[in-house]
């Protein structure tokens, strides 16, 4: 993830916020889409750039199946839109179903890192030099889009991972749509603005959303035009437009711009576990806090997110001392 604390890694996700692509025999597809070739300029890995848009091994958006395809269903300006993504001899091979196909098409450079930067990023640390020529094929997603970055992230607010995960894939797969095109099994595409904000106040208790976060929400999609708009700006002044919306904070609109607009100084503050993360991996300071934490990355003024992510990837988190929080579940009061 691009500001948790990563999960437990599973067979398909990894710390950071890479996914792991598996290969092997190439996918038959029966119903042909739109299709689209793009030669990236440097190395690309599918997993890394991807991951982060993945919420949870059971995401009904997104999955990576066993021929190396990326699967990915979204939302897109022009309607609901299916796109699968492969890497086939340095060339992304694309090919995108329903209206939003031309639009999917159009983003691809952009979904996997063509707007990005990497080499504006200068280790300062040695651990930081290591994981950055480990991973050559990180480079920041941009999605252009934000309530889909957006509504999970809100999601994610005081709660375990394995709890948001959960709300969103029951939220997903009860109110949205089915995935345009052959898409993997049980893919779905989120609801529309009006969809969010019609769902029945019990259906929120019952995927375990409390009422401070659904409100949240409810909020957010009253305005999802004016939200959407903020991909035109700049990432900060995107997450001053998102922070206007009650019940949005730093941490909620730097999780969102990271991914909707690929910011690479986007710094995740607010979170409770990654300033210690940073801490124990630059300065031995498990216990550091956001201030220590910014003041650890200001060398990196203008690629924070970057060394945050590569601090991630790296695998350098202090050692548990705590028993994890407890997993809680209101949909069963």
């Amino acid at each position: 993830m691009a500001g948790r604390f990563p999960p437990r890694p599973t067979p398909t996700t990894l710390r950071g916020g890479d996914v792991v692509v598996p290969t092997g025999v190439p996918r038959q597809v029966t119903a042909p889409g739109r299709r689209r070739a793009w030669a990236p300029t440097g190395p690309l890995d599918l997993g890394l750039v991807l991951g982060p848009l993945r919420r949870g091994p059971g995401d009904p958006t997104f999955r990576a199946t066993p021929d190396g395809s990326v699967w990915r269903a979204t939302r897109t300006p022009q309607g609901p839109g299916t796109l699968r993504v492969a890497l086939r001899s340095g060339i992304a091979e694309a090919e995108a179903w329903g209206p939003g196909a031309e639009w999917l098409l159009e983003q691809l450079p952009d979904l996997l890192g063509a707007s990005d930067v990497p080499d504006a990023f200068e280790p300062r640390h040695r651990l930081l030099a290591l994981a950055s020529k480990r991973r050559p094929g990180l480079r920041l997603t941009r999605t252009g889009l934000v309530l889909e970055s957006l509504i999970p992230s809100i999601l994610e607010q005081k709660v375990t991972t394995d709890e948001a995960y959960r709300a969103w894939r029951l939220l997903v797969r009860k109110f949205g749509e089915p995935a345009p095109g052959p898409a993997p099994g049980r893919m779905h595409v989120m609801p529309g603005p009006r969809t969010w904000a019609l769902i029945p106040s019990w259906e929120w208790h019952r995927a375990g959303v409390d009422d401070k976060r659904a409100s949240t929400i409810l909020r957010a999609v009253r305005v999802a035009a004016r939200l959407e708009q903020a991909t035109g700006m700049e990432p900060a002044e995107a997450q001053a437009r998102l922070e206007v919306v009650p019940g949005i904070g730093p941490w909620t609109s730097a999780e969102t711009v990271q991914r909707s607009h690929g910011a690479p100084d986007s710094v995740t503050v607010g979170d409770l576990h990654l300033p210690g993360i940073v801490g124990f991996a630059l300065a031995g300071d498990r216990h550091a806090d956001d201030e220590v934490m910014l003041s650890l990355l200001e060398p990196y003024a203008g690629q924070r997110h970057r060394a945050a992510r590569l601090i991630l990837l790296s695998g350098c988190v202090p050692p548990r001392r705590a028993p994890r929080m407890r997993r809680g579940d209101i949909g069963r009061l």
